[in-house]
């Protein structure tokens, strides 16, 4: 079996990677991948924007699956596209990837169907919203609508931070702006919980806390990930039930009553209060650091799973899954999520040998007559599974110290809810 994957990031590189170890597939594209996807797969460099194109490489080479991991080949439409020229696609249909490319869709969904999230007003104009914010209650959290590679998102301690996110936005930091989601703070512990759907069935997929803020001690500004830990400490049986009855089944209901089912991973960003989940947000993909955080803990065969979906069998795939735990730190380009400098050869990393249960997923690289340069703000991530997160984190931080790769920085305190 032939499978390409969409994207070139760290969670394309574990998919990769997981799909390399299945016992039915024979060769991987990437499009167009990176310095890691590189030694284990071909890498396609294309353009991604042009689908006639892709469709055209896709039936050239006779791949017979391909996984969309990045969110916007999904909003933008990817998969209905090839679905009508008779190609097997994994993930979302474009009504379906509305959950995350439209903030106030999603908030709209949970409003009709009375899925539990924070109260929220929607502005069209930075007028009328900045009227309201001068009256508002603090903290609040300021949100463009649409795709804004996991910055989009504004927790405004004061007036005046919520009227410079309100006039970002506006000006078009994250692109054309119509409208803004202003919803109130919510006070309580962060969970990303996930899902994986054949449009019939769904079965979880494990969950993880991942670190948003670029500096230690979750401060600082939001960024795509500085990295994550699986299983989040809050999960037990009870509160999945709740996140499932609560969550997961009305939006998977409101999607039907749209006329369409849900195929793919569906990643839902929760708040936890006193034990309640509220929804922040859908992601329709894996996360990314989560999936290099959760796919290493996971026995059963990848290709087995993803194939299951295509082929609406999933009821017939149990997951086996690892016991020990599993933390990611990602080493960025210094400067990230602002301005920083690609084309940095990062040079001890081919020195690095890896033990059992550690790994070392490419993110933002690329490979140049045999040596890897950054190519991106988030560069690698080091991920180890053990019986322990301090180990985990130790282990992890002593591999990048390994490296040493001056122009890159990374968070020493991920997972420090779960280990200090």
């Amino acid at each position: 079996m032939k499978v390409g994957i969409i994207g070139s990031g760290g969670r394309e590189h574990a998919i990769c990677y997981s799909l390399k170890k299945s016992n039915n597939i024979d060769e991987i594209f990437c499009f167009p991948g990176n310095a890691g996807t590189k030694k284990i797969a071909e890498n396609i460099n294309i353009n991604l924007s042009n689908f006639e194109e892709l469709k055209n490489f896709i039936i050239s080479k006779n791949i017979d699956l391909i996984i969309i991991g990045p969110e916007k080949p999904l909003v933008d439409g990817l998969v209905d596209f090839l679905e009508e020229n008779k190609i097997n696609v994994f993930g979302p249909n474009k009504i379906a990837s509305q959950l995350e490319g439209s903030k106030i869709f999603t908030k709209n969904l949970c409003k009709k169907y009375g899925i539990p999230t924070a109260n929220f007003g929607v502005f069209f104009s930075e007028v009328d919203a900045i009227k309201f914010l001068e009256e508002a209650k603090f903290p609040i959290v300021v949100k463009a609508d649409g795709l804004a590679a996991g910055k989009g998102v504004y927790i405004c301690e004061k007036k005046d931070e919520a009227f410079q996110a309100t006039k970002e936005i506006f000006q078009g930091k994250f692109g054309l702006a119509k409208k803004i989601l202003i919803e109130e703070f919510l006070s309580g512990e962060e969970m990303s919980f996930f899902i994986i759907s054949d449009g019939k069935t769904y079965k979880t997929f494990c969950t993880a806390q991942d670190h948003k803020r670029a500096l230690e001690g979750d401060k600082g500004k939001n960024t795509g990930g500085m990295g994550a830990y699986s299983p989040s400490r809050l999960e037990s049986n009870h509160l999945n039930k709740k996140i499932i009855e609560k969550i997961i089944k009305p939006t998977l209901i409101g999607l039907n009553d749209l006329g369409t089912s849900y195929v793919g991973f569906l990643y839902a960003g929760l708040m936890i209060v006193e034990n309640e989940p509220y929804l922040i947000e859908y992601n329709v993909r894996m996360g990314d650091p989560e999936c290099q955080t959760i796919l290493p803990r996971l026995k059963t065969d990848f290709g087995k799973v993803i194939n299951a979906c295509i082929n609406k069998k999933l009821d017939s795939i149990e997951f086996d899954w690892h016991d020990e735990k599993s933390l990611c730190i990602v080493l960025c380009s210094k400067g990230y999520p602002d301005d920083y400098i690609n084309n940095q050869e990062i040079k001890n990393l081919e020195k690095v040998s890896l033990k059992e249960n550690e790994f070392i997923f490419h993110a933002g690289t690329k490979a140049q007559e045999n040596k890897i340069f950054s190519n991106g703000g988030r560069v690698l991530n080091f991920v180890i599974r053990s019986n322990n997160f301090q180990r985990n984190r130790e282990k992890a931080i002593k591999i990048i110290n390994q490296i040493d790769w001056h122009n890159g920085f990374f968070r020493k305190d991920i997972g420090y809810k779960v280990i200090d």
